[in-house]
């Protein structure tokens, strides 16, 4: 009888290749599920000035834009989250299993500095190439939005703000994203090794640690996740103030001086709705194809 292999010791040779594969279809899988919960949640975030657009609640949100839209718009922008997602995700889970072996996080114990350093160089290689596709999603989800087509989305942004209007949103995206990270993959990492010490393959566990890990990394993060969504849907606002908006710190203070701190919540429930599941489906997705992929 053959030895039985670890499924998490991945010969060195294929690693790389087979974690990136795996990342790519695990992100697209991700997204595609949570993506109206995920339309609702920019909706919540945006300073609206129709009132047609201001939403109190999850329910509320999605029975007034399902009714008065239709169903196809909370799926608005789905297709650039499908072009980017795959290659963002395959350089993030590429990126984080290579820096984490070079940082020694597959030793024994708790390796949390090793965890937390490889979410995070992941992160910002992944940022870099998701960022543009961002944009033009959360373009496509606002109220009345113009744009019906990626390309169309990508010619007319372009043409009208310049490259810039891709990346304003990026430093605060890193700012973001790299505690996010370091967060989910820490009590991601923690929470399998408690709840799964053998480290047997073990659907229930990568789901219940996943999603325990985006909950947490998502509700502490809201307040730099609602500058982003200003600061990518700058275009699209009819407020001057906001059209103008330069950065993270004009958005902060946009922010803070409308809303107060209740304003740095503004969809915080669909956001950690979304990645609560999400997040359990990502890490699913990617500890199965893993085993899938290095078994054919």
């Amino acid at each position: 009888m053959a030895e039985e292999v670890d499924y998490e010791a991945l010969p060195s040779d294929a690693s790389l290749g087979v974690n990136m594969l795996a990342g790519a279809l695990a992100g697209i899988t991700e997204h595609a599920v949570m993506f109206p919960i995920d339309s609702i949640k920019t909706r919540m975030q945006v300073f609206a000035t129709s009132p047609a657009a201001v939403y109190t609640g999850i329910g509320n949100a999605f029975t007034r834009i399902s009714s008065t839209e239709g169903m196809r718009a909370l799926w608005r922008g789905v297709s650039s989250v499908a072009l980017g997602a795959g290659p963002a995700h395959a350089v993030h889970f590429g990126t984080y299993e290579a820096v984490k072996e070079l940082a020694g996080g597959n030793a024994a114990g708790n390796q949390w500095l090793a965890t937390s350093l490889a979410g995070a160089s992941a992160t910002i290689a992944s940022d870099a190439l998701m960022n543009p596709f961002d944009v033009i999603k959360q373009r496509m989800q606002v109220h009345q939005s113009e744009f019906r087509s990626v390309f169309t989305a990508l010619q007319v942004v372009y043409r009208k703000e310049g490259l810039a209007a891709f990346y304003v949103s990026y430093p605060t995206t890193l700012t973001m994203s790299i505690p996010f990270t370091a967060v989910q993959f820490t009590v991601y990492e923690h929470m399998k090794k408690l709840l799964n010490p053998s480290g047997d393959y073990s659907p229930v566990t990568h789901m219940i640690a996943g999603g325990m890990a985006g909950g947490v990394a998502a509700g502490v993060t809201t307040p730099l996740d609602v500058v982003k969504t200003l600061l990518q849907t700058r275009g699209t606002s009819h407020d001057h103030e906001i059209r103008r908006v330069g950065g993270m710190l004009d958005a902060l203070r946009i922010i803070w001086r409308r809303d107060g701190i209740r304003g740095f919540g503004r969809g915080m429930s669909p956001r950690v709705l979304t990645h609560m599941p999400s997040n359990a489906l990502c890490w699913l997705s990617y500890e199965f194809f893993k085993v899938a992929i290095r078994e054919q």
